[in-house]
């Protein structure tokens, strides 16, 4: 159990110490782990900056993932998604939905520059844990085309199955708990707020 998100960091930040003066770029999917990349970039002596994906969700139950798209629109569709409910046409629309809110947050975030290039760089992916392990495969899946040094998957707490669905699309993982009891990200903190628009941007900023 973590007290909160800084605390998870903190935990994290000290088992990727390895990567302490190598100025990693340390990428947070946002917006829950956005704090948690700020803490772990300090530590490191990294950089910050956010890897825009976005679960689709289910059509009846809108906190269940069936896939997840990234910025260029490659999506990873989940095997169970027609059993949820979601043919082809729902797909094709919530896809559509989420590519205009990931375009509007890279407009909000970052108006006024690009996003850092990844190119030959350490680069280290941080969410603040992993359910089915959808927008973790989708951020992966973009940046290695994008040619980093190296690929790291950085997460305080998984699910084994997300865990295992991961592990081939980076060259490391780091994940300090993958507990047998797991139902949601959420109940191994004892304080996990939501984090909004306005406080990504401030740290974004900083």
């Amino acid at each position: 159990m973590f007290k909160d998100r800084d605390d998870a960091a903190r935990q994290l930040a000290d088992r990727l110490a390895a990567y302490r003066g190598q100025h990693p770029l340390v990428l947070a999917i946002p917006r829950g782990a956005v704090p948690m990349g700020k803490v772990i970039a300090r530590q490191l002596k990294g950089e910050l900056d956010v890897v825009l994906v976005h679960k689709l969700r289910a059509p009846f139950h809108h906190e269940t993932a069936i896939g997840a798209v990234d910025e260029s629109g490659w999506t990873t569709i989940a095997p169970y998604a027609a059993a949820a409910g979601a043919d082809q046409d729902y797909i094709a629309a919530e896809k559509h939905l989420q590519l205009q809110v990931l375009h509007a947050r890279r407009a909000h975030y970052s108006p006024l520059r690009t996003p850092v290039d990844p190119a030959g760089r350490t680069v280290i992916v941080v969410d603040d844990g992993l359910a089915t392990g959808a927008t973790m495969t989708a951020a992966l899946h973009g940046l290695r085309q994008r040619k980093p040094l190296k690929l790291v998957c950085a997460v305080p707490v998984a699910s084994f199955e997300a865990l295992e669905k991961i592990r081939p699309m980076a060259d490391e993982v780091v994940c300090l708990m993958t507990p047998p009891d797991f139902q949601a990200v959420g109940q191994f903190y004892r304080d996990f707020p939501q984090v909004s628009d306005d406080a990504v941007i401030e740290l974004l900023k900083a």
